[in-house]
């Protein structure tokens, strides 16, 4: 596997990011909900990155870049919605499709995980993928996360909620 690291998010990251989210939109789309369109020029960036990390300065969110060995971000990985009360928080991350299959989404998630328990010292993690998102179920799976049955009444129709106490 080639090297890879993980790292905050820095406002510096902005045109990086930007080339990241662009090169795989039609990638990710095909997994997740769209982003609004203005995300997609630097203003829009700047603005995306400037809320994560003001979220990041209330302890509500704890955003992270992977970057390859030439320091290229081909990957993305946030703690979100970090309740300190409940001691939880959501996990998300993305990676670029050029380097699929080479371990960085169990890396971005078993560094969530180290996060969550040492500096934010939560209880529990919960993720949402879609039914039809097999990559991330076997991910989430590999952590030891465990799929949560829905409930009758669930709103998150076509999503499957998984859970990792920590």
């Amino acid at each position: 596997m080639n090297s890879f690291r993980v790292r905050e998010l820095e406002r510096a990251d902005a045109q990086a990011l930007l080339a990241f989210e662009v090169l795989n939109r039609q990638w990710f789309e095909s997994h997740i909900d769209a982003r609004d369109p203005s995300f997609y020029s630097l203003p829009g960036v700047a603005e995306h990155i400037d809320d994560y990390l003001s979220g990041l300065a209330v302890g509500r969110w704890h955003p992270f870049v992977l970057e390859d060995a030439n320091e290229r971000i081909v990957g993305r990985a946030n703690l979100k919605c970090i309740d300190p009360l409940q001691g939880s928080a959501e996990v998300g991350y993305r990676i670029d499709q050029s380097v699929c299959g080479q371990g960085l989404a169990t890396l971005a998630l078993e560094h969530l995980i180290r996060e969550a328990r040492g500096r934010w010292e939560l209880t529990q993690l919960v993720a949402y993928v879609y039914a039809q998102n097999a990559g991330s179920r076997k991910v989430l799976d590999r952590c030891g996360f465990v799929l949560e049955q829905p409930s009758c009444s669930d709103k998150t129709v076509g999503e499957y909620r998984f859970v990792l106490s920590l």
